[in-house]
């Protein structure tokens, strides 16, 4: 379990004093001012207003309410409040005497879909309570002095709003995307450029110290702690905050050149006019990510190229004359595809009933977030796949022969049809796309038994937005 006295430890060597930050106090006093009214120097202490009752009942319900795995020390979110009843006085106390050491983080890897892993780390679930109370004081902060085309991660935004703003650019005549990776960037995030920026806006130096330490807590694996002296760690409340003040440097430079650009987080793409312009701005983009911000560009993964030849956030823009059109990426359906073969799998020898009700959230979640795709050939393709799946696994599960004619006489096809079709010898799959199974299981029989048709639900969602 956690252990009260080790967070209430001085601070080690991570800690910097304010005026050490390389890049200073910059514009950010002025955007501070006219976010909050007051300059840095007349801002309340803001540790205190982290563990401020109100707001630490907030971050604790939010906590709460996500959820999530337990951290390195073993506490589980259910376990918090009691925990919090005992040691809450001796962490409150640490943290506003600038003492409070955050736990190591628990490293966590998982696939990508693009290949690879993705590293998380899973704070214990007090320096998630603590990180969410140092997000609800800071993001108030920070939120005015952030740019209109930076969508990920900020209230009120979303991918919906960032997609629909790239359509714009493209029927505006940008047909041309640069769209620039960034290798790793939540494991290669420079402490010292992010801490100086942090340092425009903050004034306190508990918090400042607070912030360094959690960036450079280390990464608990198998038992063995890993030290870290760049990146900031997915998985945290903070993370994505620390992620959109680094990049609005990048930001800030794309509209001073008076660059068309959407970036949701780490994703970016950026709308030109011609190859040749594209290509250039990639050149040009690429030396300022890495000499002034410290971040690598995957050269493999970024390009210039036709909208329709990349994909945002799942979708893919579709120049068509004067106007864009978008339709979900093909890699997106892949997925999907992917994802509904696996929970077929795992849903072997269980009835129908319980495959629909398995698929249908799934199936809702995937076609609300696309519902901005406009190719309606394009759903009742998936739909029609999907069904078709639903017939073979109906086909395997008669199983024999006999059994098969007997369900589809049941179905109403006549009794020589039936006898023919049961014997064709063909496989499960073949069956399930030819006509026999599609005049016995239609698309209303499907209906009945309540799966999403996701042509008709994204239908009604466009319908009614």
């Amino acid at each position: 379990m956690h252990d009260a006295d080790a967070q209430a430890r001085g601070a080690g060597a991570g800690s910097r004093k304010q005026g050490q930050y390389p890049e200073g106090r910059l514009d950010g006093a002025e955007a501070c001012t006219a976010a909050t009214g007051q300059t840095k120097a007349e801002q309340p202490r803001l540790m205190e207003a982290v563990v401020e009752r109100s707001n630490l009942w907030s971050a604790y319900q939010k906590v709460v309410r996500n959820g999530g795995a337990a951290g390195a020390d073993g506490l589980p979110v259910s376990e918090l409040k009691g925990w919090l009843k005992v040691h809450w006085p001796s962490v409150r106390a640490a943290l506003l005497e600038g003492r409070y050491l955050p736990s190591a983080v628990r490293a966590v890897d998982i696939p990508k879909p693009s290949g690879g892993v993705r590293t998380l780390g899973i704070p214990t679930v007090l320096d998630r309570l603590i990180q969410q109370a140092l997000l609800q004081v800071l993001q108030p902060i920070f939120e005015p002095t952030f740019s209109e085309s930076s969508y990920g991660f900020r209230p009120g935004r979303s991918a919906h709003q960032a997609v629909l703003q790239a359509r714009q650019y493209v029927q505006q005549g940008r047909r041309w995307v640069v769209d620039i990776d960034l290798e790793k960037f939540f494991d290669r995030v420079n402490h010292d450029i992010l801490m100086s920026r942090v340092a425009r806006q903050v004034d306190d130096e508990r918090v400042l110290k607070l912030i360094r330490r959690y960036l450079e807590t280390g990464l608990m694996r198998e038992g063995v702690e890993e030290a870290r002296d760049m990146g900031t760690p997915q998985g945290g409340p903070l993370s994505p905050l620390l992620s959109n003040i680094l990049l609005t440097g990048w930001d800030r430079e794309l509209e001073r050149r008076g660059h068309a650009f959407c970036r949701y987080a780490d994703d970016c793409n950026i709308y030109v006019r011609s190859e040749a312009a594209g290509r250039e701005l990639l050149a040009s983009m690429t030396r300022f990510l890495e000499e002034r911000l410290k971040l690598r560009v995957n050269a493999g993964k970024s390009t210039c190229a036709r909208t329709r030849e990349r994909k945002f956030l799942g979708y893919t823009l579709i120049a068509a004359g004067p106007k864009a059109w978008l339709r979900f990426a093909r890699q997106s359906e892949q997925r999907l595809r992917g994802r509904i073969r696996e929970l077929m799998r795992q849903g072997r020898g269980r009835s129908l009933a319980h495959t629909v009700e398995v698929l249908n959230p799934v199936l809702r979640g995937w076609a609300g977030y696309f519902r901005h795709s406009r190719s309606q050939k394009a759903w009742e393709d998936l739909d029609g796949w999907l069904r078709r799946r639903l017939r073979c696994l109906i086909w395997r599960q008669a199983k024999t022969r006999r059994r098969r004619e007997e369900l589809l006489r049941r179905r109403g096809l006549a009794a020589e049809r039936a006898w023919h079709s049961a014997r064709n010898g063909q496989g499960p799959w073949w069956n399930a796309g030819a006509s026999h199974m599609n005049a016995a299981f239609p698309k209303a029989w499907f209906d009945v038994r309540g799966l999403v048709c996701m042509t008709d639900y994204v239908r009604l969602l466009q319908r009614h937005s």
